[in-house]
């Protein structure tokens, strides 16, 4: 087993978890059949980092793929899986996405037999839908934690205010409190230092940062040329950037990791011509 001190607390709670988390987006969708076992060897050798997914990723494919392998090395006990509800899946059916009760449950209950298990650790509401009162929303993942289908809360690209006043609530009503908040963040998105670190300090909430890379941005896989300049133009995450700013950046992390004994470039930077 891994030491304790290479552990976290997830929010206010007891529950465990590695600073270190593996998404698994792309499962079912952009990996093959098997690669999912190289890149899990942590299932049978006792290294238990937590998995994210959601319902939409893949189509669901990735809550699927993840269900059977946990399910194949045998240690749900041992694992913490999170998955995200909020996104249509039903074209049609404006109850069949968002936030309210009935897409709740039955987003929940998807995601329990795509998964193969009868309880989340963690359950997050992807994003923000304007329209459900968050007090239905907090209720009803209450009574969902007192079901025992799930066992700890979270919300992802929500508004500072609107997860202030979901704790709050949970506070006053003694309803189960937000554990995480799943936001973007890197070197080149800073925003939430501005409004949501300062909530999450106050409140006990763990920020759980995701697109930590830019979206590949700074990682070197797109380097100062046509490759990065076409990236900046369709990437939402390139949005207000420009190229001398991702270069700036880039030398800047590079440096700061060779300070730190760790390897410096990251992937070796393609030429434009890749």
């Amino acid at each position: 087993m891994e030491p304790m001190q290479e552990y976290r607390t997830l929010g206010r709670t007891g529950l465990k978890v590695s600073p270190l988390r593996l998404g698994v987006m792309t499962y079912g969708w952009g990996s093959r059949q098997g690669d999912g076992e190289d890149t899990l060897p942590g299932l049978s050798r006792g290294r238990r980092k937590p998995f994210d997914t959601a319902d939409l990723y893949a189509n669901g494919e990735s809550e699927a793929w993840l269900g059977e392998l946990v399910r194949e090395a045998g240690c749900r006990d041992e694992v913490v899986i999170a998955t995200k509800f909020s996104f249509n899946a039903r074209p049609g059916n404006p109850n069949a996405g968002g936030n309210g009760r009935k897409n709740i449950y039955r987003a929940l209950e998807s995601s329990l037999r795509r998964l193969q298990t009868d309880y989340v650790d963690l359950y997050i509401v992807h994003a923000w839908d304007r329209v459900t009162p968050v007090d239905e929303v907090l209720s009803t993942l209450d009574d969902l934690v007192r079901a025992g289908k799930i066992r700890y809360i979270g919300m992802s690209d929500v508004p500072a205010w609107y997860a202030a006043r979901a704790q709050t609530l949970a506070e006053v009503q003694h309803r189960e409190p937000l554990a995480l908040l799943q936001l973007e963040y890197s070197l080149v998105s800073r925003s939430l230092e501005r409004e949501h670190v300062p909530l999450a300090q106050e409140l006990g909430i763990s920020i759980v940062p995701w697109s930590p890379l830019a979206s590949g941005f700074l990682t070197g896989k797109y380097p100062a040329g046509r490759r990065a300049a076409q990236r900046l133009r369709t990437s939402r995450r390139g949005a207000g950037l420009r190229q001398p700013d991702l270069g700036e950046v880039r030398k800047a992390r590079t440096e700061l990791a060779r300070a730190r004994g760790l390897a410096g470039g990251g992937p070796r930077a393609r030429s434009d011509a890749d």
